[in-house]
Parts: structure tokens; C-alpha cells; sequence
């Protein structure tokens, strides 16, 4: 797994915070206006929240975040891990 690992979402801001308590399993962070920061001991994550443009579908728009996510102390069993809990809780469908 190359890090840090970034990705667009399309989400809200308000959207993103009331997922990510669950989506990290309930462990304490600090919010910034960058994004998320999260130290236990020498070990933390960070994750990094940017606006982007918004993405316009014929009248729809979506709003869209790049999420960039970044380990420091973490195996990478441990990082596989987070991020399977973390996909798992802002996956959405389509069809």
C-alpha cells in the first residue's frame, strides 16, 4: 500500500465529520480546517480534507473532497486495517 493514500470523495464537509467518529472506531481526534489529526503516543494518523470544484451532473451537483490519509507508527496490517473500517463506513452505492 503506497502512502499516503489519497483519493476524491463526493461529500460534504458536514457530511465527512458525522461519518468519522463511527468510521475510525470512536478514538479521539482534533479537527483543524485541513482536515483530521488523531496521536496516540509516538503512532497518529492524519486525514486531510481540500474542497474541490464541484462535480455537475446535468442539474445535479455534488460537492467533492480530496481525502488524503497519513500514517506514522502503524504496521500495515494495522493500516489495511483502518482503511477497510474507514471504506466501509462512507461506501455508497450507485446504480
Amino acid at each position: 500500500m503506497k502512502l499516503p493514500l489519497r483519493f476524491e470523495m463526493s461529500i460534504t464537509r458536514a457530511e465527512f465529520r458525522r461519518l468519522l467518529p463511527a468510521a475510525v472506531n470512536y478514538v479521539a481526534y482534533v479537527e483543524d480546517d485541513k482536515g483530521y489529526v488523531h496521536r496516540d503516543g509516538a503512532r497518529c494518523w492524519r486525514i486531510g480534507l481540500a474542497a474541490m470544484p464541484q462535480l455537475r451532473l446535468g442539474l445535479i451537483q455534488l460537492e467533492r473532497h480530496q481525502v488524503e490519509v497519513e500514517f506514522s507508527g502503524y504496521s500495515a496490517v494495522e493500516i489495511e486495517d483502518f482503511m477497510a473500517r474507514f471504506e466501509s463506513y462512507f461506501r455508497r452505492g450507485g446504480g
